[in-house]
C-alpha cells in the first residue's frame, strides 16, 4: 500500500494511549514506525524507564507487529550546564532510553539539537560547542548499546532554529557518528529551502521527517501548506539517499476522528512521489 521506506511517527497519534496509537497506525496500512519518547510532548513512553517499563513498551510494539525505525528522545537541554548531580540524572537517563531503542529493535535514538529557546544560555558558539560535545558522547553511548545516534540538526523552535545554526552545529559534528535527521517542515518553517538543506547535510542525513508547513508554522498536514516534496525527494535522490522516512504529523488542521484518513492520505501521496518514473 505504502512504499516499504516510508513510515509514520506515533506523535502523529500522541494523543492516543500507546496501544491504541499502535492499532491505529497498522490498521491504516503502515508497517514501520518511529517511537515517539518526548514528555509532555509525546507520552508513549514513561519518563521513568526501569525494566519492567521498558518491557512493557517493548512488548506492546512487538504485539502490534510493527517495526521500529528510531526512537525520538530528549535528556534535557543539551546548551544547559549543569552540575554533577544533573550530569548523572543525565546519564541515567540516556541509558535508560538507549536500552529501550535496542529492546524495541531500532536502529536510532533521536536527540534534539538543543533546548526549546533560540536564545542562548551563554552565547551561540559556546553553546554549540556543548550540544556537540553532548551530542558526540551520547553516540559513542549508543554505539556501545548496539545502536546509532541521530540529531534533528535543524528544528524550528529549539537553539538549533535557523540552518546556518543547524549548519553550524553539524560542522561540529564533522568526524562522529551522529547521524542527521532532516524534518522538511522545520526547513520550510524557518524560511529556508529544502533542496538547499540537503545540500548542507548531503551524506550525513541519516533519516527524512515529513510534514507540510509554511512559514512559522509546522502544523499542516501534506499538501496543505508550502514544502515542495516532490523537489525535496528529488534531491535527496540525487544526494544518493536510499535511506527511510517518516510522516510526523502532529498537524493541528485536522481533528482527532479525520487523523486516521489523513495519515492514509499523506502516505498515499509521498508513496506516489517515491515510485520510480
Amino acid at each position: 500500500m505504502f512504499s516499504p521506506r516510508l513510515g509514520i511517527s506515533s506523535i502523529s497519534f500522541r494523543h492516543r494511549p500507546l496501544p491504541q496509537a499502535l492499532r491505529t497506525i497498522a490498521d491504516a496500512g503502515f508497517e514501520e514506525i518511529d517511537l515517539g519518547a518526548l514528555p509532555g510532548v509525546c507520552d508513549h513512553v514513561p519518563f521513568v524507564l526501569d525494566e519492567t517499563a521498558v518491557e512493557d513498551v517493548r512488548r506492546q510494539v512487538a504485539g502490534s507487529g510493527l517495526r521500529v525505525r528510531s526512537v525520538n528522545g530528549d535528556v534535557g537541554d543539551l546548551n544547559a550546564v549543569l552540575d554533577a548531580g544533573q550530569r548523572d540524572a543525565r546519564r541515567q537517563h540516556l541509558a535508560r532510553l538507549l536500552r529501550l531503542t535496542a529492546a524495541v529493535g531500532a536502529r536510532a535514538l533521536v536527540l534534539p539539537c538543543g533546548a526549546l529557546s533560540h536564545e542562548p544560555v551563554r552565547d551561540l558558539d559556546a553553546d554549540l560547542d556543548l550540544v556537540a560535545v553532548e551530542l558526540a558522547g551520547a553516540a559513542e553511548r549508543a554505539a556501545e548499546a548496539g545502536v546509532e545516534l541521530w540529531t534533528e540538526a535543524l528544528h524550528v523552535l529549539r537553539l538549533c532554529c535557523t540552518l546556518q545554526r543547524a549548519t553550524r552545529l553539524t560542522d561540529r559534528l564533522a568526524g562522529t557518528d551522529v547521524g542527521i535527521v532532516l524534518d522538511l517542515s522545520h526547513v520550510v518553517a524557518s524560511g529556508a529551502d529544502p533542496v538547499e538543506a540537503v545540500r548542507a547535510f548531503g551524506g550525513r542525513i541519516a533519516h527524512v521527517h515529513l510534514r507540510d508547513a509554511v512559514p512559522g508554522d509546522i502544523h499542516l498536514s501534506i499538501g496543505r501548506g508550502a514544502v515542495d516534496f516532490a523537489a525535496a525527494l528529488a534531491a535527496l535522490d540525487r544526494a544518493g539517499y536510499t535511506g527511510h522516512l517518516s510522516l510526523e504529523l502532529e498537524t493541528r488542521d485536522v481533528t482527532e476522528e479525520q487523523r486516521p484518513a489523513a495519515a492514509v492520505a499523506a502516505g498515499r501521496a509521498i508513496t506516489t512521489l517515491l515510485q520510480p518514473s
